[in-house]
């Protein structure tokens, strides 16, 4: 009996331990999947990548890059009529407000086709800080899509919230698996007697 009920709760626990949230992270661009960064512009989809060339010439990053520096962010169409329909890209500082983006703005690509289906913003970000990328598809700029990405904030609080969403799930299933096992033990034989 006591050894069927540890085997349950380690079941449980091992269950727990896969089920946890493992993409959240995949934000700081250890597991990147191919289909992480999607931008979604209207009808259309993008890939959306940054890069440190600099510093992490071989890795590729989502919405948090790790430092500040000469920075590429790169938007890759996934459809191919999007390559011949005009698109402007805008980086702007996130302060909460696009109410006055010329004085916001950092970086500027302004609404062009790109035939190859993909578009460079290169950027040297010198602090710290929270972004904004713009993007708007069309003649008249009909579709619009916003993606949110700091430069240089990820610290340790950043990762310990990363970090919990999985150890809580598994600490919870360890929790219930001693308390399984416990309870098992204390509870008196069912032996009949003749």
């Amino acid at each position: 009996m006591f050894s069927h009920a540890l085997v349950r709760a380690w079941i449980g626990c091992l269950f727990l331990l896969v089920a946890a949230p493992f993409p959240a992270m995949a934000q700081h661009g250890h597991e990147l999947a191919a289909d992480t960064c999607v931008l979604h512009v209207g009808p259309y989809k993008m890939y959306f990548h940054t890069y440190l060339p600099d510093m992490y010439y071989d890795r590729q990053f989502c919405q948090e890059l790790p430092a500040i520096g000469n920075a590429v962010l790169v938007l890759d169409f996934v459809e191919h009529e999007l390559r011949s329909v005009p698109v402007e890209v805008r980086v702007i500082n996130d302060t909460g407000s696009e109410e006055n983006l010329e004085a916001s703005t950092i970086a500027h690509l302004p609404s062009k086709v790109y035939p190859t289906g993909s578009i460079d913003v290169k950027y040297n970000f010198d602090k710290p800080g929270k972004f904004v990328g713009l993007v708007s598809v069309g003649e008249k700029q009909e579709h619009v899509s916003r993606f949110s990405f700091s430069v240089g904030e990820t610290g340790a609080v950043s990762h310990l919230m990363h970090y919990i969403t999985v150890f809580i799930p598994v600490l919870v299933g360890l929790i219930v698996a001693v308390y399984y096992t416990f309870r098992d033990r204390r509870k008196p034989s069912q032996a009949t007697v003749s």
